[in-house]
């Protein structure tokens, strides 16, 4: 048996979604540009899709613009932002790279001064260190909802009112693709004017997502082509992508609450076993609170390449951070910026639970999570004690 401990960068399709998408796979087809019957069925399925998302999102239908994930949307609302209303760009320390590097390119195209806001060991935003970097030279403040790596909530209401008190020009973005699963969008993030989506992270197709905004802001589309998304983003839409979208993100909603307490009490459970089993392991940003899937630990003495070999051949997938950075044997920069050094960084463990994690998928972790360190620190044959299990 094995554990799936890695929802935070893919979460498995739920069957809602694959029962959605199944007929655009096959029988429908329709470019829903088209004027046809054939494309107006397209058509009315977007239509229907996006009226879901936008109730969600807590914005008009018109208003929701469908993307190929995460990383376009998020580019769209930073270059796109920038190209339409040049000026600086504030980011905290801690976004995803999808907004930290936008904000980098902004900067190299002459667009705007990119500046990043520090945040503390708390994992938190400085409101103090945001409030000195606006002013009305700013066009965008991009923050979070939830951090991609620990897992902390941000107060995004809090930073929404220092911009509308210190840089009333800007626009307030924030990346909500790992809140979606854990929180009211609607509520939580009625601070932003614009909000990025990845279908993948809730049980939806990879390679689909959307951009939404909640009041008119001038915007310059990245893809050219025709007159899709009010020219917003140009080319044919994924159509079976977004009606899978739409379906896993009502079923999300419908089943958020009673989900978000038993992940959390699955979770709960986890980070403390762990942290009473593993001598010099510590949780990151202890006592915030995080999004109810999220156990992030860091392990001195420990490899995070090495960890995570280890575990897949127990049969336990985790990772040490962002998805998009695996592989880059870099520590991360989320963890650099709340004050870790580059070392204790590179002993992170990243074990995020999702609507399918089980007791029994906790109860691996918390039986093979601990061998798999001790393996690692006698220095014994690890890939062999693996391959025996």
């Amino acid at each position: 048996m094995s554990a799936y401990f890695d929802h935070a960068a893919t979460t498995p399709l739920r069957g809602e979604a694959r029962d959605a998408m199944e007929p655009w796979l096959g029988d429908r087809f329709g470019n829903p540009s088209g004027a046809h019957s054939v494309a107006r069925a397209a058509r009315g399925a977007l239509d229907e899709a996006r009226d879901v998302i936008a109730a969600v999102l807590g914005t008009a239908p018109g208003d929701v613009v469908f993307t190929a994930g995460g990383t376009e949307a998020a580019n769209l609302a930073v270059l796109g932002r920038a190209h339409a209303a040049p000026g600086a760009v504030v980011v905290s320390a801690i976004e995803h790279h999808a907004v930290l590097n936008a904000a980098l390119a902004a900067e190299r195209y002459g667009l705007g001064e990119a500046r990043v806001v520090p945040v503390g060991k708390d994992g938190l935003v400085d409101l103090e260190a945001l409030a000195r970097a606006l002013d009305k030279s700013v066009s965008l403040v991009s923050v979070q909802l939830v951090n991609n790596e620990v897992g902390t909530l941000q107060p995004l209401a809090a930073v929404a009112r220092l911009v509308r008190r210190r840089a009333p020009g800007a626009v307030v973005h924030t990346d909500a693709v790992q809140a979606v699963p854990w929180y009211d969008i609607a509520d939580l993030g009625a601070g932003a004017d614009m909000v990025s989506i990845s279908a993948h992270k809730f049980g939806g197709p990879q390679g689909t997502g959307a951009l939404a905004f909640r009041r008119k802001i001038s915007l310059e589309p990245l893809i050219f082509g025709g007159p899709q998304e009010r020219e917003r983003r140009a080319g044919t839409h994924n159509v079976a992508g977004v009606v899978g979208m739409a379906a896993a993100l009502r079923a999300t909603v419908e089943e958020m609450e009673v989900v978000a307490r038993r992940v959390k009490a699955l979770r709960d459970t986890l980070c403390a076993g762990l942290l009473g089993a593993i001598p010099g392991a510590h949780e990151t940003a202890p006592g915030q609170e995080k999004a109810p899937g999220y156990c992030h630990l860091v392990i001195e003495g420990i490899e995070s390449e090495a960890l995570l070999m280890v575990l897949d051949g127990f049969g336990v997938a985790a990772s040490a951070g962002s998805a998009c950075a695996s592989g880059a044997m870099e520590p991360s920069h989320v963890l650099t910026a709340m004050g870790y050094s580059e070392r204790e960084a590179m002993g992170a463990l990243r074990l995020t639970l999702g609507h399918t994690t089980s007791a029994q998928d906790v109860d691996k972790g918390l039986r093979e999570v601990p061998l798999a360190v001790q393996a690692l620190r006698s220095g014994g044959l690890a890939s062999e004690q693996a391959g025996s299990r």
